[in-house]
């Protein structure tokens, strides 16, 4: 017996050919947990772009703290905007083979500041350099100034680097640890600090702008789109992952960030 076409099915019942074609290409909704800031912002372009590749994005912001990675677990959610890929991978260790990364998102960079010196190659020598007490934080602060020169880490020691891990300190820069919310206070008596672009953003530094010490836009610590495993392989992950990599999303972290939110794609 012929397969009939959904449109000679429609035309059996009396529907016209345009109800049918409606009904066939019924958007896929996707619902998406989101921090508020860059992630949440970001995806609200993504949201426009990618419904013409047939997504109903459907945002949720979450305050910061809460576990969206649990949510998206439990099928609460069908993807997560929120995390950096080294959280990402410490907490898939505790939860192996249910997460998977879909796509690399943006960098949220760590820099380097000071109200002293204009570059780090001005830094002096014995100078005091602040960075995160927290020990994610500290290891991401310490691979910054390794890769300016200011010091040598340890090989091997990198994304969970302690200052125990310095190998050499040729300049004599003396290491000081504070809390996040207190490193940009501490620039009126440090030469430099590396802070995280949240608490910069607080203290009203941007990135892109102000810091001497960048953050590559490659760097372990890029932010990524977490999905299921089992969905990792779907036409609508694809489709929201080629809208997230789209002309219109480049412009618009390009304009509305100026390098204070790299792009690692």
């Amino acid at each position: 017996m012929k397969r009939r076409t959904l449109l000679e099915m429609g035309a059996a019942l009396g529907l016209g050919a345009a109800t049918c074609k409606g009904w066939a290409q019924q958007p896929r909704t996707v619902t998406v947990g989101v921090l508020p800031g860059p992630h949440a912002e970001i995806m609200a372009v993504v949201q426009q772009v990618s419904a013409d590749a047939g997504l109903d994005l459907r945002l949720v912001e979450a305050a910061p703290g809460r576990n969206l990675n649990a949510a998206l677990r439990a099928g609460k959610l069908d993807a997560a905007c929120f995390q950096d890929a080294v959280a990402f991978a410490q907490e898939a260790t505790r939860y192996p083979g249910t997460l998977a990364i879909a796509t690399p998102t943006v960098t949220l960079p760590f820099a380097l500041y000071s109200r002293r010196v204009a570059t780090p190659r001005q830094l002096p020598r014995g100078g005091t350099l602040a960075i995160p007490r927290e020990p994610a934080a500290a290891a991401r602060a310490l691979v910054l100034l390794h890769n300016h020169g200011l010091i040598t880490l340890r090989s091997g020691s990198g994304l969970t680097a302690t200052p125990r891990d310095v190998e050499t300190n040729r300049y004599g820069f003396k290491l000081l640890s504070s809390p996040l919310n207190q490193l940009a206070s501490a620039l009126t008596r440090v030469d430099a600090a590396v802070i995280d672009r949240p608490h910069a953003e607080r203290a009203g530094l941007q990135p892109g702008r102000d810091a001497i010490g960048l953050e590559d836009a490659r760097s372990p610590w890029t932010e990524v789109l977490a999905v299921r495993a089992g969905d990792l392989g779907a036409a609508w992950v694809s489709a929201l992952v080629a809208s997230y990599r789209s002309e219109p999303v480049k412009r618009f972290i390009l304009e509305r960030y100026q390098d204070s939110v790299r792009r690692p794609w």
